[in-house]
């Protein structure tokens, strides 16, 4: 299934889904009310044809900016020079020695660290297809993301590799490369982050991957190699970005070329009143492996800007080390991330004279949040809203706000936006319905799941998001309510199906629930409401199990245990929101502390 390539006004034609199909969109059928919002300068619409893909992109980068520092960790500066010297020898390696074809699957499993922009470009550029894999997942989740998306290699810090160990016989990898936190620093440094990571703070726990290369070996290697120029479309994969989409099932969505440049392009457009061209310094605590932070660092990189990466934001003191010591004008994070920061100590005494602009996602900003840090920064949170399969960046709010409104914003240039409800009719300004999006960077599809698919993207092109909002007389939108039972912590989607699926494998459950409960921190968390088959099962030994199978912000923080069964449908559904919204199940609410 092709992308959406381009939206045209005036009647002309938007590709949509299924080979060869168009569908015509005349101008008086959208009301682009939000037009009006726009600030001076701001495009309605951006060449989506400009570049046929990411790697014409980044080179278009690489040679205007070559002199500029492009990425920064652990105090050690990489210019887009180098940036493109070892891009390409990673590239030249995947090709020559790797045995990798244009289309393979490129894992990667790394923090944020400058490894990651190095394995990222040079998947790219080989014409390789790059799945971003969660560090921290358990071996049954990496098992299944490398298992669906056929990854034949992958580039895996040490400090999982055992997790790896765990599962790669049960995987198509074919090439292991292997890294150190350090390895991209001075020789000196990188010795000794690198021992004391291994040897003192004992990170690293034992694994075996036989055959497995050396990530630096690795780029000394494809220095000797010629990197072969792969021809790319704009409906040529870039990624497999998994997320859960309708169910709890993780799905890859496939995100061309032509949906990234697009979403790059709007992002860039919508900052370049307040970000200049090779002046900007964006302070990236997300990590890469989230499309959030993974669009907005290659927007970033379009615009030239030194982007300092944070491995590790959940240690404070360390990251205000960092805000202290550069002067930083963009910052983007999660609400959760951006209360920390305010609560830190010696958050107070980062210079924020630079910031120009701070950008939340992922999850709803709180109202107290979002007052605070505009006391304190002198700069609002200008809160954005899309998802994996839009690439993500949808809707955001103009960077000239004053204050916080709990709106999300308007659409970005390209992009229409309107509220449909059960049947697809389009509601009236001010009536609930399922929010839905329609531009050039809506995927192409779930991979290998046309099903999910066809639940999601209309037959008009119309990606339906799951969440229930309103757009007002200005054509600005409202999140009022969640059509999925997706729960939202920190920013990062969790779904009810997987967590049940767990729970439910320990042999002293009869059934169970999963559903979102608000979080003062992190906006929601996890609650399971468990039925017992054995009365002697415990929270902990509960929440032992989870821990052996879930990743831990998707582990639950409150358990409830019930003695009826759970409420459902007529047809044996599980009914969550009567979980949510009804009288409390009984038995004791035991609040937990998931490590």
């Amino acid at each position: 299934m092709p992308v959406l390539t381009g939206l045209r006004r005036g009647g002309t034609t938007l590709t949509g889904i299924g080979e060869g199909k168009s569908q015509r969109y005349a101008e008086d059928d959208m009301n682009r009310l939000w037009l009006a919002q726009y600030p001076a300068g701001i495009p309605a619409e951006v060449d989506v044809t400009a570049f046929a893909s990411l790697k014409d992109l980044l080179a278009d980068s690489f040679a205007r900016f070559a002199q500029r520092p492009a990425y920064e960790s652990m105090g050690t500066v990489m210019t887009y020079r180098e940036l493109d010297e070892a891009s390409r020898a990673f590239g030249a390696w995947l090709q020559k020695i790797g045995g990798l074809r244009p289309g393979d699957r490129v894992a990667l499993m790394l923090p944020n660290l400058l490894q990651y922009p190095i394995a990222l470009v040079g998947a790219l550029r080989a014409g390789m297809v790059v799945v971003n894999v969660n560090p921290l997942y358990t071996p049954r989740e990496l098992e299944h993301q490398l298992k669906d998306s056929g990854a034949v290699a992958i580039v895996v810090l040490e400090n999982f590799a055992h997790t790896l160990d765990q599962v790669i016989g049960a995987t198509a990898l074919r090439a292991v490369i292997t890294s150190q936190v350090g390895d991209r620093l001075p020789l000196f440094k990188r010795l000794l982050v690198n021992a004391a990571v291994k040897h003192v703070k004992k990170l690293v726990p034992a694994w075996q991957l036989p055959g497995s290369f050396h990530f630096n070996d690795v780029i000394v290697a494809g220095r000797d190699e010629t990197l072969d120029e792969v021809p790319l479309k704009r409906t040529d994969l870039a990624f497999l970005q998994y997320t859960g989409g309708t169910t709890g099932v993780a799905k890859g969505a496939m995100l061309t070329h032509g949906n990234m440049v697009a979403n790059v392009l709007q992002v860039a457009a919508w900052v370049a009143r307040d970000m200049q061209d090779g002046a900007e310094t964006l302070i990236l605590p997300l990590p890469l492996y989230h499309v959030f932070a993974l669009t907005a660092n290659l927007s970033f990189v379009r615009k030239g800007a030194k982007i300092v990466l944070i491995a590790n934001p959940r240690d404070l003191p360390a990251f205000i080390k960092v805000l202290k010591g550069q002067r930083f004008t963009a910052i983007i994070g999660v609400n959760t991330l951006f209360r920390a920061l305010l609560d830190a100590k010696g958050f107070s005494e980062v210079d924020l004279s630079h910031l120009k602009l701070a950008v939340a996602g992922g999850m709803a900003v709180q109202r107290v949040v979002a007052q605070r840090w505009r006391q304190a920064a002198g700069v609002p949170l200008v809160e954005g809203y899309g998802l994996t399969e839009s690439a993500p960046v949808a809707i955001a709010n103009p960077l000239d706000i004053t204050e916080w409104s709990g709106l999300i914003g308007v659409p970005v240039p390209s992009t229409d936006a309107t509220v449909l409800d059960d049947d697809g009719r389009v509601l009236p300004m001010g009536q609930v319905g399922e929010i839905c999006l329609r531009g050039p960077q809506v995927m192409a599809g779930y991979w290998n799941h046309p099903d999910e698919t066809a639940k999601v993207i209309t037959a008009d092109g119309w990606l339906r998001t799951g969440d229930m909002g309103m757009m007002d007389e200005r054509g600005s939108f409202r999140i009022t309510d969640r059509k999925k039972d997706m729960i939202v912590v920190s920013g990062f989607k969790v779904f009810p199906n997987e967590i049940e699926d767990v729970v439910t494998m320990h042999p002293g459950v009869l059934e169970a629930a999963a559903i979102g409960v608000p979080d003062e921190r992190s906006g929601e968390s996890v609650k399971v409401i468990v039925v017992r088959k054995d009365p002697q099962l415990t929270e902990a030994d509960l929440l032992a199990h989870c821990r052996q199978h879930l990743t831990g912000y998707k582990m639950p923080r409150v358990v409830a245990f019930r003695n009826e069964p759970l409420p459902k449908t007529n047809i044996g559904k599980i009914l969550r929101r009567a979980l949510r919204d009804g009288p409390p199940p009984q038995g004791q609410a035991l609040k937990t502390t998931a490590a």
